[in-house]
C-alpha cells in the first residue's frame, strides 16, 4: 500500500458531514463507508470495533484512525480509505474527534498509510485544514501528495 492516499480513496467514501453520537457508532459508520466502497466485508467493521477495544485509534489533533484487527485481514476485500468528517465532533475516550480515516488493508498495507497520514497530521495547519474541509472534493484534495514530494 505505497500508493499515494488519493488512489485509496474513492470520493463516495468521504462523508464531511457525517454524525455519530459516541465512539462506538463513529467507528460502525468508518466500517460501513469502506464495505459501501466494496472494499471490505460486513465481518471488518465488527473487527475495527475490537481493535478499539483493545488500543485506541485516536492520533491527536483530533483525528482517529480506525482500523481492524490482524485475524480481520481475512474481511478486507481490497485495500481502501474512508474518511468521516464529524462536524459536531465525536467523544473518543475524552479527546474530541473531528476527524476518522478508516483503513481496510490486506498484509501489512497499513503501515504505509499511517505513515503518509501522519506526515499530514503532524503539521497543525494541515491537520486544521482537515478538520475544517466541508467538502468529499476539498479532503480528497488535502490527502493528494505536495508538489515535489514522494508519492510514497
Amino acid at each position: 500500500m505505497s500508493e499515494p492516499l488519493t488512489r485509496l480513496l474513492d470520493l463516495s467514501a468521504i462523508h464531511p458531514d457525517a454524525v455519530a453520537a459516541d465512539r462506538d457508532t463513529a467507528i460502525r459508520l468508518c466500517g460501513q463507508a469502506l464495505v459501501d466502497v466494496g472494499a471490505a466485508a460486513p465481518a471488518y467493521v465488527d473487527s475495527m470495533l475490537a481493535r478499539e477495544g483493545s488500543v485506541s485509534t485516536y492520533i491527536g489533533e483530533g483525528v482517529a484512525i480506525p482500523h481492524g484487527t490482524a485475524a480481520g485481514k481475512d474481511s478486507v476485500l481490497r485495500d481502501a480509505l474512508c474518511v468521516l468528517r464529524f462536524p459536531g465532533g465525536v467523544d473518543w475516550n475524552g479527546h474530541a474527534v473531528a476527524v476518522c480515516i478508516g483503513i481496510a488493508a490486506r498484509g501489512d498495507g497499513h503501515i504505509g498509510v499511517l505513515a503518509q497520514l501522519a506526515e499530514i497530521l503532524l503539521d497543525p495547519d494541515q491537520a486544521r485544514a482537515l478538520r475544517e474541509a466541508t467538502t468529499s472534493e476539498e479532503i480528497l484534495d488535502l490527502l493528494r501528495p505536495t508538489e515535489g514530494a514522494p508519492a510514497s
